[in-house]
């Protein structure tokens, strides 16, 4: 997209999770049950500023798994060489869902793996999900706080946003980002592919473009591995003006190792622009970057993670269009140790919003 965001920012609030198993995400189906009931009526506010969402110090990280819920169409021009990595926005196609199940009960669906280290406990897991709902074709307006989620080798279960749901109007576009906790399921569960489905986007082409998708970030213990302080922060605002937030009072190790992740919507490849930093009580902001985030095109469309094998995901699009879960590397981020870190991420040419931040970062000993 490459249309300023207007000014109104419309929350929902949503009703507390709700787990039901619903269909088979492969194979065989079940008998299909009533719909989940109408979200309830939507309150209006300006903003949906980023909070602290988790915050835990212990042995372990992060890890996550992310997909996207839409894509161009096979049969347009370019479509596959876009999907494949070369440049492209949004609002040059026109959009169609991802539907990897195989059930006619869902209008899309797609899969990516949860990869948790050998002896590892998940200590706090949650869902997030959003899109534009304007564009084309669109679906029912209480479709946005709940999704589909099938654990590995599971079934359906109904999940309903627990929390705020942030929706932002103008300039053609309905952004929207929900999220939901599910510990329960991720902690019983564990490692493996899990499938999303229903994520209420709409299909379509416009100015403003179609685009959304899922992030699952879950935080876990394992004895094997260094203390670290975990913090997960959330919201759903533009980056017109920039997202700094911090980790004030949590004293790091000099030299201090970790990663961090992001989600965010709408950020367009090859629109420069866009970054994000981190520093600890210095001058100095270290850019975080890598082979598929230039460290200005951050927001470039991408799902991506360190290491030669990343998670892996159906479909494993290279281009997301208009989708951003990213993982980082810090790197030796804080060579001088230190109390006030932070992160901030800006987007000065891109149209785009954030939806979470999350740092795994090692603890002063």
């Amino acid at each position: 997209m490459r249309l300023l965001p207007g000014p109104l920012l419309r929350r929902a609030t949503a009703g507390a999770l709700a787990l039901a198993a619903l269909w088979a995400p492969t194979g065989a189906r079940a008998a299909v049950p009533p719909p989940p009931a109408p979200a309830p009526p939507a309150a209006e506010a300006q903003r949906l500023p980023f909070t602290e969402r988790h915050r835990a110090t212990q042995h372990g990280g992060f890890v996550r798994a992310a997909n996207t819920a839409i894509s161009c169409r096979t049969a347009d021009a370019g479509c596959t060489d876009v999907r494949d990595g070369r440049a492209g926005a949004n609002d040059d196609f026109d959009m169609s869902y991802v539907d990897v199940d195989d059930d006619p009960n869902t209008y899309n669906s797609s899969r990516a793996e949860l990869r948790l280290p050998p002896g590892s406990r998940v200590t706090y897991a949650r869902l997030y999900w959003g899109g534009n709902l304007r564009v084309g074709e669109q679906k029912p307006a209480a479709d946005a706080g709940r999704v589909l989620v099938a654990e590995p080798g599971g079934r359906y279960k109904a999940v309903r946003a627990d929390t705020v749901v942030g929706h932002r109007v103008g300039d053609d576009a309905d952004a929207f980002q929900a999220s939901a906790d599910v510990t329960g399921l991720v902690r019983d569960s564990g490692s493996g592919l899990y499938t999303v489905a229903q994520v209420d986007v709409a299909k379509g082409r416009s100015a403003a473009g179609a685009w959304g998708g899922w992030t699952l970030v879950a935080a876990y213990e394992n004895p094997a591995e260094p203390v670290r302080h975990l913090t997960l922060w959330d919201g759903f605002d533009t980056l017109a003006r920039g997202l700094r937030v911090r980790l004030d009072g949590r004293p790091l190790a000099a030299g201090a190792r970790g990663r961090v992740g992001l989600v965010a919507y709408d950020g367009d490849r090859g629109r420069t622009g866009d970054s994000l930093t981190f520093s600890n009580g210095h001058p100095d902001r270290v850019p975080l970057s890598d082979a598929a985030n230039p460290g200005d095109d951050v927001l470039n469309s991408t799902i991506s993670e360190p290491g030669e094998a990343p998670a892996a995901r159906v479909p494993a699009y290279a281009h997301t269009l208009g989708y951003d879960s990213d993982v980082f590397d810090l790197g030796p981020g804080s060579p001088r140790g230190g109390d006030q870190a932070a992160l901030r991420l800006v987007a000065h040419r891109d149209a785009a919003w954030a939806g979470a931040l999350f740092v795994a970062v090692d603890a002063r000993k």
